[in-house]
């Protein structure tokens, strides 16, 4: 049965009340088609299941950078788990029950002296599992290759401005090695318990680029 094609004017309404959106049934890439035909093939072989192919990007969709956020508010708020942190913080996120993986996990501190800002200079390497997917800025060219240059300007631009007197560490990710900020504790959140410090932790101030914020 032929399919009758017809140009809609996408700023318009359709008959439903909602705008029209170009369809999404693109050309598969070369490495799309790729992928399906090795998750069909593991399918097909028992290897696998759909479900649970289905339920992995469940668990993968639901990562947020809440959890980076408990982290560290548990570490503001609990001097021995800071220390845990700092010095293995893959071990301390498995402990507060974040499944990392076997990547290796750094936390670098904010302090007086100090501020700290994570970069991927190849590709986008992030830590998904206690951030969630990286902002698409993170992985942009400009990103990428600026920050290990001009960090201070950067950082100006996201509108954190950093005295002459204060250090700025770059940290560059790799596959194998990731890193969290864990920034300063602002004032006037001393005394708040673990969960009202977490509303205070931004997805931005553990990338470094950002600071914590009160909750609005």
């Amino acid at each position: 049965m032929p399919h009758d094609h017809h140009d809609h004017d996408h700023g318009a309404l359709s008959p439903s009340g909602h705008p029209y959106r170009k369809d999404d049934d693109i050309v598969l890439s070369y490495w799309q088609m790729m992928e399906i035909s090795v998750r069909e093939l593991l399918i097909e072989k028992g290897h696998i299941t759909a479900a649970q192919i289905h339920n992995q990007i469940n668990t993968m969709d639901a990562r947020s950078p809440a959890n980076g956020a408990k982290v560290v508010a548990r570490a503001w708020s609990d001097p021995e788990f800071k220390s845990a942190l700092l010095t293995d913080a893959g071990q301390a996120s498995r402990d507060m029950g974040f499944d990392i993986g076997p990547m290796h996990l750094i936390a670098v501190e904010n302090t007086i002296l100090v501020h700290n800002v994570v970069v991927c200079t190849l590709c986008s390497c992030y830590p998904r599992n206690l951030l969630g997917l990286p902002p698409d800025w993170y992985k942009s060219r400009a990103y990428r290759s600026r920050t290990v240059i001009e960090p201070r300007k950067v950082l100006s631009e996201f509108g954190v401005e950093i005295a002459q007197d204060v250090q700025v560490r770059v940290h560059d990710s790799t596959a194998d090695m990731r890193y969290i900020v864990l920034p300063a504790q602002p004032k006037e959140t001393m005394g708040l318990s673990a969960d009202e410090l977490a509303y205070w932790v931004t997805r931005d101030s553990m990338i470094g680029v950002g600071l914590p914020q009160a909750p609005k």
